[in-house]
């Protein structure tokens, strides 16, 4: 998986915060992964930070330029969603405790790294090898209908499951990935779509995606997982990562981290939220 950057891979250190499922902002985890990258960058070490959020709805920068944005975001948050504009790429993702998120945290090796289909193949191979034992095959390339549409959705027989992201700052980058474990990805997919029906009213076809709620699945729908897909999926992502570390490495890597404290997530959460906030005229 990390055949080309073997020594990073050795010193990666998991960061796993499936179980913090507080009731707190949207950007919380993205605030975190902008922090964490940023300690990165300065010397830190690579990270999987692996995280899961309460029900939310996190939009992107496209979408929250829609005519309806704003009256779509306010039926959203009328049915209990917190929402948010993400700083990385992609377009409109729901999450709740059975949408499972990694995000690979690792430094630029030089001001040309720009290498980013590279990035993204690293995230599709730790996905595949976590899901080998399923005994599925893990297709990647867009998938018609889908939410977040890109090229390397993520999916199984045809139906997605995973959607693939990444944020760049001078010395490191994050990709990120969002994986459906549990429940319905129908029933994920018609939110995503009753959210453009309201966001895009007015809007030209092709300024937002097209979206076919059957274009998605959990993968519990998909392999069988079973209940607690979520804590399996994110146990066989452990155990690649875990896989790959050397205990040198390991011991290296926990000398240089140094994790933000609250308050500094915080500030930086206030930071996004004004930052990708669109300015009304």
């Amino acid at each position: 998986m990390f055949e080309d950057i073997t020594e990073i891979a050795g010193q990666m250190l998991i960061l796993d915060r499936t179980a913090h499922l507080e009731d707190v902002d949207a950007l919380y985890p993205f605030a975190m992964d902008e922090l964490l990258c940023r300690r990165t960058g300065e010397g830190g070490p690579p990270l999987c930070h692996i995280w899961r959020h309460p029900r939310s709805f996190i939009i992107g920068l496209r979408d929250s330029r829609l005519p309806g944005a704003q009256q779509a975001r306010a039926w959203l948050e009328s049915l209990g969603y917190r929402t948010a504009i993400r700083n990385s790429g992609g377009a409109a993702v729901p999450l709740d405790p059975d949408v499972v998120n990694v995000s690979l945290i690792l430094p630029k090796r030089g001001a040309g790294d720009l290498h980013f289909h590279r990035d993204f193949e690293r995230m599709y191979a730790l996905i595949r090898q976590a899901l080998a034992a399923t005994g599925q095959t893990v297709d990647k390339g867009e998938v018609a209908g889908a939410y977040c549409p890109g090229d390397y959705d993520l999916s199984i027989g045809g139906r997605k499951f995973c959607g693939i992201a990444q944020r760049r700052q001078a010395h490191a980058y994050v990709i990120q990935a969002f994986v459906i474990a549990g429940g319905s990805g129908r029933e994920r997919g018609q939110l995503v779509k009753s959210f453009y029906d309201l966001a895009a009213a007015g809007a030209k076809d092709g300024d937002y995606p097209s979206v076919e709620p059957g274009t998605m699945a959990s993968l519990d729908e998909l392999t069988g997982m079973g209940p607690g897909a979520a804590d399996t999926f994110a146990a066989s992502v452990k155990e690649v990562v875990r896989s790959l570390q050397t205990a040198a490495g390991v011991a290296e890597a926990a000398s240089r981290l140094h994790l933000p404290s609250e308050e500094e997530i915080r500030e930086m959460t206030v930071k996004l939220t004004h930052r990708y906030t669109p300015r009304t005229p």
